[in-house]
């Protein structure tokens, strides 16, 4: 179309110019990241303030989780029962720190950032390895379990030499179906423990609960004694007036921890739902004497609980005198826990 006419008309030229095209956008884009309002200039500093304070609140939430009292509503052990999670909102701090364009926000974030990694960043690698001479696996069953010969052959095709079982209301059904694999057995309240290898000494454990929810036994495996302690403790709860309810599983586990103190054995296994986590400070009496296996050989965060959507890990094996090798977690049954299991080298 000549140019006069449409300089007469008016009219624009029509057709594909997306070389300009192109190169405007990219100009708008450069103007937006460097001019004053980008990620040039002293707005960056100043903007994002209340992001950089969250990122600094949350950080010092991992650094010091253990100062925070347990005197209000056992804030302190709540916190610590979920601590894995609060890093997921390190990355929705990032978001919103790259959509302010503030650099003070995204400094900020690496004390969060730091602190998750110190505090779990182990537990995303593979530590599991080969060998091992003596394994175990434990599982609360629930109580309502609707199909337990089926929970306990789920758990026996662990192949684990011991098997501890918690929270049974009729312990006949998993005598039965575990009795072709596990010559030894022994019942103690709602716990029981069967072994391939000869039992002796078998007794329950007073944890202050009125009723027999743990017990003790040596098993007489060919590398030598293990005593091997099944626990379940009482479970927690958190209410909305009365904080984090865990007196009654925090006085159980003083009372287990001095059992174990008082342990003759020199190798030791604790099996059982605890409750709490290795990072529950009110679990102290315990954790401060074994090691956890999971934490030791497993290969990630090893959450057992509830089984639809795992959040913690309430469900231990924790050793003293062996070494773990590795440790896993085993397809869910109709529990709402997952079963767990571990291989040591006694």
């Amino acid at each position: 179309m000549p140019q006069a006419y449409m300089e007469q008309t008016g009219l624009q030229e029509t057709g594909p110019r997306t070389g300009a095209g192109a190169r405007g956008l990219l100009e708008r884009w450069r103007e937006r990241l460097t001019g004053p309002d980008g990620w040039r200039g002293p707005g960056i500093w100043r903007r994002g303030l209340v992001l950089a304070a969250l990122a600094v609140v949350l950080g010092l939430l991992m650094v010091l989780h253990a100062e925070i009292p347990n005197r209000v509503g056992n804030l302190g052990s709540l916190t610590e029962t979920f601590l894995p999670w609060l890093g997921l909102l390190i990355p929705v701090l990032l978001v919103g720190a790259v959509l302010r364009r503030s650099v003070t926000a995204l400094i900020a974030l690496l004390l969060p950032a730091v602190a998750w990694v110190n505090l779990f960043g182990g537990l995303l690698t593979d530590k599991s390895g080969k060998g091992g001479d003596f394994t175990v696996a434990t599982h609360n069953v629930n109580a309502g379990n609707p199909d337990p010969a089926g929970t306990a052959r789920a758990v026996a095709a662990s192949g684990a030499d011991v098997v501890a079982l918690e929270e049974f209301s009729d312990a006949s059904r998993y005598e039965k179906a575990l009795a072709g694999t596990y010559k030894y057995h022994s019942v103690q309240g709602t716990v029981g423990i069967w072994s391939k290898y000869p039992l002796r000494d078998a007794r329950p454990v007073d944890i202050k609960m009125g009723w027999t929810r743990a017990l003790r036994a040596t098993v007489e495996s060919p590398r030598g004694p293990v005593a091997v302690y099944v626990a379940h403790l009482p479970s927690v709860r958190v209410k909305f007036n009365a904080g984090f309810t865990a007196g009654q599983r925090d006085n159980s586990a003083e009372a287990l921890g001095r059992e174990i103190a008082q342990e003759p054995v020199r190798k030791v296994v604790l099996l059982g739902d605890l409750n709490g986590t290795m990072n529950d400070r009110s679990l102290a009496p315990i954790t401060s004497q074994l090691r956890s296996a999971q934490g030791a050989a497993g290969n990630g965060f090893g959450f057992s609980w509830p089984a639809g959507f795992p959040m913690a890990r309430i469900d231990q094996i924790m050793v003293r005198g062996m070494d773990p090798v590795s440790a896993w977690t085993l397809p869910a049954t109709p529990s709402d826990h997952l079963p767990i299991a571990a291989r040591m080298k006694i």
